[in-house]
């Protein structure tokens, strides 16, 4: 590993951590603060306190929340330059984590430490303003997930979910599909049928190919 590139690729990807001085910046970038995991790895789980701020520098986390009836539903997804907001209110609020992070891909990503976050958030204004313009757009995007949950019917839900994919080809099972709509895979199942007798889709194993992408977008603007 060489530290002086992933304090570039930090860098970039995080300019709010720009304006440090050197010697500070050095301090919160050593190269053991860098983590590789690979996909499948539970980045922090429910009633686990949280250890540190992570910063993606490559790769996916979805944030699920579990249900007792053993259903997820995908809150967000993380993605390089961007971070979890349910660390940074468990951090702030100094509470244990109330959803799961699971990596969706090979990760490299740093862990602020507890302390140095805490130290950032008052004497850093760029990075107070990256966490709280994060919890902005995060909050928008729950308060959609919550409407569509609420509102929208489930077909037009899985129509914005395999188009949001933006792939003619999707390697996704019936019940990877049905876990991020927080839904069974039954009737994801059914609802792809009836996709596919459309026209809008056609399926394979582990595998779905979009035939009518302007028929989905008119199902998922419905």
């Amino acid at each position: 590993m060489n530290p002086t590139v992933d304090r570039e690729k930090v860098l970039n990807l995080y300019p709010a951590l720009g304006g440090l001085p050197a010697d500070r910046l050095a301090a919160l970038l050593p190269p053991q603060a860098f983590m590789h995991l690979p996909a499948g790895t539970q980045v922090f789980a429910e009633h686990q306190p949280c250890q540190g701020f992570p910063l993606l520098l490559e790769g996916s986390i979805k944030v699920i929340k579990l249900a007792t009836s053993g259903r997820e539903l995908m809150l967000y997804r993380v993605a390089p330059g961007g971070s979890c907001i349910i660390s940074s209110s468990c951090l702030l609020g100094h509470t244990d984590y109330n959803a799961r992070g699971i990596a969706e891909t090979p990760l490299t990503l740093l862990a602020l430490p507890v302390g140095a976050f805490a130290t950032l958030m008052v004497e850093h204004p760029p990075f107070r303003d990256f966490v709280f313009h994060l919890f902005a757009d995060r909050i928008g995007e729950l308060m959609q997930l919550v409407e569509e949950v609420a509102f929208a019917r489930l077909d037009q839900r899985l129509a914005k979910l395999i188009l949001a994919r933006n792939a003619t080809v999707l390697a996704v099972t019936h019940q990877q599909l049905a876990d991020e709509l927080g839904s069974v895979r039954e009737i994801v199942s059914r609802l792809l049928k009836g996709f596919a007798a459309q026209g809008l889709v056609t399926l394979g194993r582990e595998q779905l190919t979009v035939t009518d992408r302007a028929g989905l977008q008119k199902l998922a603007a419905v």
